[in-house]
């Protein structure tokens, strides 16, 4: 039987155990924060939550645009609302910690042993946790990464924090600046936004979330704006200090802000120092991340990694496709290498932005020969119905062949919405299939088919 040692419970390590477990191997797991790791306890599964509850916040206020009355008197379209923080961060850290504890049951009834600690690489076929030696044949490295922090603005928890440290707040930041204006920085933004903040957000680029789909970047900045957000772009934070009852953030042009809290969102650094990766011959790039290849091995035989920690488009379905095909390729199964160009990756802003494949950029630039169309969701009966009037669905396809190579979806559930469209680009499906393809009306969905149609009939250039 093959012994699997994985390090790190997150989403790249409990689903490579799993993969393990069901092929036979005998696996284990050790693991320092909880199953299922950060992404789990402290980023995605909390941070999703507390959006949800923003959302669900800017539902409530917009009910008097669709002729429901929430409190007040016949004609009064003002709908006042108010966001109880320690109440949504107990249920927030409550759902987060009943997530883990799922995760970590599945685990132990696959056969999987979970060690709790913290583990470090004696040699690449011994992984030590605390005075005990576990001998493994496969181990994998999915120790995950933690927030980057600037030494001119050092989290303290109470009024200059990371993301990770919002969640024991009992209260609603009054003024709350975000630095850092890419998805997390966005995401956080528009969420303390909808519960009521007054947001600053400062951006480094011209535009918020540099790294996505122009177009969809734009629509989302308007919406920012138009909700009473003070967008400041082209600069960057020199510094964050605490004052007598907020913080000073001053700015590379010269510009100060003051508010009552700062959110720090300015990148990730891996978890790879000292646990003895270097000395076991795995080679770490300049930032201190596992190089791997596209089926997840290290440049130390027999020792794969997953995750954050590879800095492999730091996705948590990204990391646990890299654990599972490390296993696969392990345990001698038929594996197809990662293929990140069928990633879909979604904004969970408000309204959301999800994207897959090929971007526009690709196509402007001559790297890519395509068609695209933009067809504006305002012109969705479903869209109308629920008051929705920002987004689009942009569709990609090769220019000759009609094959769809990407897509864009800015508006309610885009990540929801995206699956069709990365089904189509997995399955290398064309517009004329899609446009085929029956969708229900009245639906959000029927946007992406009318969009497949626009391509279909397009003659190529």
């Amino acid at each position: 039987m093959t012994k699997v040692v994985i390090i790190g419970g997150g989403p790249g390590g409990y689903e490579a155990a799993l993969v393990a477990a069901q092929l036979g191997a005998d696996v284990t797991v050790v693991d320092r924060d909880g199953i299922g790791g950060a992404s789990v306890l402290t980023d995605c599964v909390p941070s999703k939550t507390l959006i949800a509850t923003a959302v669900r916040n800017a539902y409530i206020k917009d009910a008097p645009n669709l002729g429901i009355r929430v409190g007040g008197a016949p004609g009064d379209d003002t709908c006042s609302t108010a966001a109880d923080m320690k109440r949504i961060n107990e249920r927030v850290k409550r759902l987060a910690v009943a997530q883990s504890e799922d995760t970590a049951a599945r685990l132990v009834k696959e056969g999987v042993e979970i060690i709790p600690g913290e583990a470090r690489l004696v040699d690449p076929r011994i992984v030590a946790v605390g005075d005990r030696r576990i001998t493994a044949d496969v181990v994998l490295i999915a120790t995950g990464a933690h927030p980057r922090e600037l030494p001119s603005a050092r989290p303290d928890g109470e009024r200059i924090l990371t993301w990770r440290q919002l969640y024991d707040l009992e209260s609603l930041p009054e003024e709350l600046i975000v630095v850092g204006s890419g998805v997390t920085g966005a995401e956080f933004a528009n969420a303390y936004q909808g519960l009521g903040s007054r947001v600053t957000l400062v951006s480094s680029r011209d535009r918020v979330m540099p790294t996505q789909d122009a177009d969809a970047a734009e629509v989302l900045e308007g919406v920012f704006r138009r909700q009473g957000m003070q967008v400041l772009g082209n600069t960057r934070a020199e510094s964050v200090v605490r004052t007598d009852d907020g913080v000073l953030v001053t700015l590379s042009d010269g510009r100060t802000v003051t508010g009552t809290h700062c959110l720090m969102t300015v990148g990730m650094i891996p978890n790879t120092d000292g646990l003895g990766f270097e000395e076991a011959g795995i080679r770490l790039d300049g930032g201190g991340f596992v190089q791997v290849d596209r089926v997840s091995r290290t440049s130390t035989p027999g020792v794969y990694a997953a995750g954050d920690c590879t800095g492999v488009n730091m996705l948590a379905s990204v990391a646990a496709m890299q654990g599972r095909i490390a296993m696969w390729h392990a345990l001698g199964e038929a594996v197809a290498p990662l293929k990140l160009s069928t990633v879909a990756s979604t904004v969970f802003t408000h309204p959301e932005l999800a994207a897959v494949g090929v971007s526009e950029e690709d196509v402007r630039s001559g790297k890519v020969d395509a068609r695209i169309v933009n067809l504006p969701l305002d012109t969705n009966s479903r869209a109308k119905m629920n008051n929705s009037k920002d987004g689009f669905v942009k569709l990609i396809c090769r220019q000759h062949t009609g094959i769809v190579l990407g897509g864009v979806i800015v508006g309610p559930r885009a990540s929801e919405l995206i699956l069709g469209v990365s089904i189509a680009v997995q399955q290398r499906l064309t517009v004329d299939e899609i446009a085929h393809t029956f969708a229900v009306y009245p639906s959000l969905s029927g946007s992406v088919t009318e969009a497949a149609r626009s391509l279909m009939l397009a003659s190529p250039e």
